[in-house]
C-alpha cells in the first residue's frame, strides 16, 4: 500500500537495528498531580484544576543551556549555546479530556477527520486524501524493513477513534491526545491563548535543569528499570511491557523531571513550532525559533515538517532509541499518527509578589 511521505518518526533507523529492521533554575508548581508510581495516575481525570490562564502549567525560569548532542544521532549536531526567556509550559501532554473541551466549545474538526485537499496535495492517491491517520499494528514477524508491516493508514482513524472505526476513547480520557496534525495542535493552543513550544523551549524544559550531553537514554534508571513509557523488547514484534503499558499511558504515571514536568520522555512524540532541518548551527542563539520555511529544501510532492521531540511508547533500543531531550525528528504537517501529541506553552512572565 502506498503511504504519504511518511515521517521519519515512523521509520527512524536505530544504531542497532541490524538484520531485523533495515530502516531505519526554579519551577513553580501550579497544580498537584498524582503520585509518580506506575499506575497511580489512573484516577486523574485528565483535566487540570482551575480556570486561570496558567492552569496545569509550570513556570520555567530564563536560562542558558547546551542544545543538541555530538554523541548520538547526526541530526542532533552541532551542540551550541542557546538562551531562552522564562515561559510557562504544560506539566503534562494535552489529554483527550482537554482536547474534547476544545472541540465541544468550537466544533473543530481535525485534519484526520476532514481529510486532505487534493489541490494542495497533488499526486496522492484518493485513499490517502480521505479522512484517516497512521495506526500502529504490531506484527508477529517482519521481513525486511518496510514500515507498512507495522504502520497502516487507516480510514476513519482519528483522535476520537484512535484505532479506527469502532474504537473509542472510553477509559482513556487522561491519555495524551493523538492523531492530531500540527494545525490541530496549533488551533488548540490558540484557543487556550497559548502557543506550541519552540524546540529550544521544549529541550530546555525536558532537561529539567540538567545541562551537558544526554545519556544514551532518559527512559531507564541506573539499574535499567523503565522510568518512562517506551518499548521494552525487540521492536516491532516483542514488547515485554516492563513499564506496565503496551500503548499510550495516562499522563503523569512516571516520575517528573527536575522541573516537575511529566512524560517529557516517552509516551508520545511532542510537536514543536520549529520547522525541521537536519542538524543545528554551531552559533550561540537567543530565543531561537528554528529555520524559516523559505530556507528549506522540500522535494516535489512532499510536505515540510515540524520538529517533534521526546520519543514515544514505540521507541526501543533497537529502533528509534530517541528518548532523550536532544533527540529530534521531522513530522510532516499533513499527516497525523497514533504516537504523536503535544503540550503548550504560555510566553508570559512570572507575576512578582507584591
Amino acid at each position: 500500500m502506498r503511504m504519504r511521505n511518511v515521517l521519519w518518526s515512523l521509520a527512524a533507523p536505530a544504531a542497532s537495528m541490524g538484520a531485523l529492521i533495515a530502516l531505519g533554575l526554579v519551577a513553580v508548581t501550579v497544580e498537584a498531580m498524582p503520585k509518580a508510581d506506575v499506575g497511580s495516575c489512573a484516577a486523574y481525570s485528565g483535566l487540570p484544576s482551575g480556570s486561570h490562564d496558567t492552569a496545569g502549567m509550570t513556570f520555567i525560569q530564563a536560562g542558558t543551556f547546551t542544545m543538541g548532542s555530538e554523541r548520538h544521532q547526526p541530526e542532533e549536531r552541532f551542540t551550541h549555546v542557546a538562551r531562552v526567556d522564562g515561559f510557562w509550559i504544560d506539566r503534562h501532554e494535552v489529554t483527550n479530556a482537554q482536547f474534547k473541551q476544545f472541540v465541544d466549545a468550537t466544533g473543530y474538526a481535525t485534519l484526520a477527520e476532514r481529510g486532505l485537499d487534493a489541490k494542495a496535495n497533488p499526486g496522492l492517491p484518493q485513499e490517502l486524501l480521505a479522512p484517516g491517520s497512521m495506526v500502529f499494528a504490531q506484527p508477529s514477524d517482519v521481513r525486511g524493513g518496510e514500515i507498512s508491516q507495522w504502520w497502516q493508514y487507516v480510514s476513519g482513524a482519528n483522535w476520537r477513534q484512535p484505532n479506527g472505526p469502532g474504537s473509542s476513547l472510553a477509559g482513556k480520557e487522561n491519555h495524551p491526545v493523538v492523531h492530531v496534525a500540527y494545525e490541530d495542535a496549533l488551533a488548540y493552543a490558540h484557543w487556550r491563548g497559548r502557543s506550541l513550544p519552540t524546540e529550544a523551549q521544549w529541550e530546555f524544559a525536558a532537561r529539567g535543569s540538567r545541562d551537558g550531553e544526554d545519556d544514551w537514554s532518559s527512559a531507564f534508571d541506573a539499574d535499567g528499570k523503565p522510568i518512562a513509557n517506551t518499548w521494552q523488547g525487540v521492536f516491532p514484534v516483542l514488547n515485554t511491557k516492563e513499564d506496565g503499558y503496551a500503548g499510550t499511558a495516562p499522563v503523569g504515571c512516571f516520575k517528573p523531571n527536575g522541573y516537575g514536568l511529566y512524560d517529557m520522555i516517552g509516551n508520545v512524540w511532542e510537536l514543536t513550532s520549529d520547522w525541521y532541518r537536519t542538524g543545528h548551527s554551531r552559533e550561540a542563539v537567543d530565543n531561537p525559533t528554528g529555520p524559516q520555511l523559505v530556507s528549506l529544501r522540500v522535494a516535489a510532492g512532499q510536505s515540510a515538517s515540524r520538529v517533534i521531540k521526546g520519543g514515544s511508547h514505540l521507541c526501543a533500543s533497537n529502533y528509534c532509541s530517541r528518548y532523550r531531550p536532544a533527540a529530534r525528528q521531522p513530522q510532516e504537517t499533513n499527516l497525523s499518527a497514533a504516537h504523536v501529541g503535544f503540550r503548550t506553552v504560555l510566553n508570559k512572565p512570572l507575576a512578582k509578589s507584591p
